[in-house]
């Protein structure tokens, strides 16, 4: 099915409380196609033959007028799903939009055992974790109840209110393994693609790239964990262990980082020094990783870049850059490493 959007529908009354963008302000977009679809997954029969499909992902999907050659594929991360990209928690454009307006086809993918992907082989407990004020101390909004000086989040109480509420439970045991399959399934079906990852959906990418040829390149934003270091050469010199935030691969694997382009970034707050708040410590500790990393990689050929924002001259950027309030920015950020690698014609 192929339609035409000409524009956007202005902001509904019934959610005007969320301080929309104003969309009447902005050029029509035109749509060629859009649609979604499941991904992946496995079938399983019981005794009598009935069938149980689970395990897959799921994939919204926006065709431009004469899109570019590499669709865009957007990876939620952790207790998130494709709401991260959709719209920030203020009403405004998320990069699902943007990106599309900027002539790229975009992909939009839950992954397995979570939200439009639910269905799973094995099951778990979904109980209420009053966990709130741990995530907006990790994802560096502020030490909470408090905002960090000139952070790029909206401050209105409705905001935080959808902020909290798009954190979605897993419905299954969270299994890279399975998480992977499912997307590397979707880059083999695109025939390949940019994939644009948040936070653990960085960790899915670096053990996806060894499963498909199709992953052309990867903007990372704010990733942390499974730094694959090549195990013939000296382990990081780094204040945490081997396991979670870095891993140790064979020199075939780690080659493989090296064969397509990346940009890593990171945003503000990140201690300097060792803190005495593990929640923010531990991003210390990984844009730590995420540049020896980098440099590894580079040595060997590859074509890693990390972009730290405040070494640059940007500042507040929380977890989530691309939903903040200058998230513009961070997608010019974007669209100008994607022209200059050539990866935008």
């Amino acid at each position: 099915m192929r339609t035409i959007i000409l524009s956007f529908l202005t902001c509904l009354l019934l959610f005007c409380e969320v301080q929309a963008q104003d969309t009447t302000k902005m050029p029509p977009m035109v749509v060629a196609e859009q649609g979604s679809f499941l991904i992946g997954g496995t079938v399983t029969t019981d005794k009598q033959g009935n069938t149980y499909h689970a395990d897959h992902g799921y994939a919204f999907y926006q065709i431009p007028a004469n899109p570019r050659p590499y669709p865009l594929v957007f990876l939620h991360g952790i207790h998130q799903a494709s709401k991260t990209w959709e719209s920030t928690p203020d009403g405004r454009e998320g990069f699902q939009n943007i990106f599309l307006r900027r002539g790229f086809s975009t992909y939009n993918m839950t992954h397995p055992r979570r939200g439009n992907a639910g269905r799973s082989q094995e099951e778990t407990l979904v109980e209420p974790v009053f966990d709130e004020q741990i995530w907006y101390t990790k994802w560096r909004i502020g030490v909470y109840p408090n905002y960090f000086e000139g952070v790029q989040f909206p401050k209105d109480k409705a905001s935080l209110e959808q902020f909290f509420r798009q954190i979605t439970p897993n419905t299954g045991p969270m299994d890279f393994e399975v998480e992977t399959d499912a997307i590397a399934t979707l880059f083999d079906k695109l025939g390949g693609a940019i994939m644009v990852a948040h936070s653990r959906g960085v960790m899915q990418t670096w053990k996806t790239i060894s499963k498909t040829e199709n992953i052309k390149a990867v903007v990372a934003w704010e990733g942390g964990g499974f730094f694959s270091f090549p195990d013939d050469e000296p382990r990081p010199d780094i204040d945490v262990d081997e396991g979670i935030e870095y891993i140790m691969v064979s020199p075939d694997t780690f080659e493989r980082f090296t064969r397509i382009p990346m940009l890593l970034v990171y945003g503000d707050n990140i201690p300097e020094a060792k803190s005495n708040i593990p929640e923010l410590d531990i991003w210390r500790i990984r844009l730590r990783l995420a540049k020896l990393w980098a440099a590894t990689v580079n040595r060997h050929g590859g074509d890693v870049t990390v972009i730290h924002l405040p070494e640059i001259g940007i500042y507040g950027n929380t977890h989530f850059p691309m939903s903040d309030l200058n998230n513009i920015e961070m997608a010019d950020i974007m669209s100008k490493w994607l022209k200059n690698k050539g990866l935008d014609k």
